[in-house]
């Protein structure tokens, strides 16, 4: 009884260290698009995508043929993306992280919360373009 019950206990704890990581998100070719309509230029996207990285922490950079690169610091956690745009569209693809437990193609749950957060935040800096 005794063996039954600890080995119980340790497939409910090998169940729950998993509960921290879920598949990795990448936004594809989000439509890059204002209120009102009219089309955006490629700087105004890659405007509208760096001020909604400074409001949320990530620190963007340049790399060339229109892609930023974002890092995000947070405590021990560090995020970083590559954002590739164009006038039309961005994405945001994992590049690399550290403290977030990445491990063939899961990632720590908040990472996927930040990308929405950016997510977000960059549409609406272009719906205000």
């Amino acid at each position: 009884m005794r063996f039954h019950v600890v080995f119980g206990a340790l497939a409910v704890a090998v169940a729950l260290a998993g509960c921290n990581t879920m598949p990795i998100q990448n936004v594809d070719q989000a439509a890059a698009t204002s209120a009102s309509g009219k089309p955006l230029t490629r700087e105004q996207v890659r405007a509208a995508i760096v001020r909604a990285g400074a409001g949320l922490g990530w620190q963007m950079k340049d790399e060339g043929n229109n892609t930023l690169v974002g890092t995000l610091n947070l405590r021990k956690h560090v995020a970083v993306v590559a954002i590739p745009y164009t006038a039309n569209s961005y994405s945001i693809k994992y590049r690399s992280s550290e403290g977030l437990d990445e491990k063939d193609g899961q990632i720590h749950k908040n990472y996927n919360g930040w990308i929405q957060n950016l997510t977000r935040s960059i549409n609406a800096q272009l719906s205000a373009s």
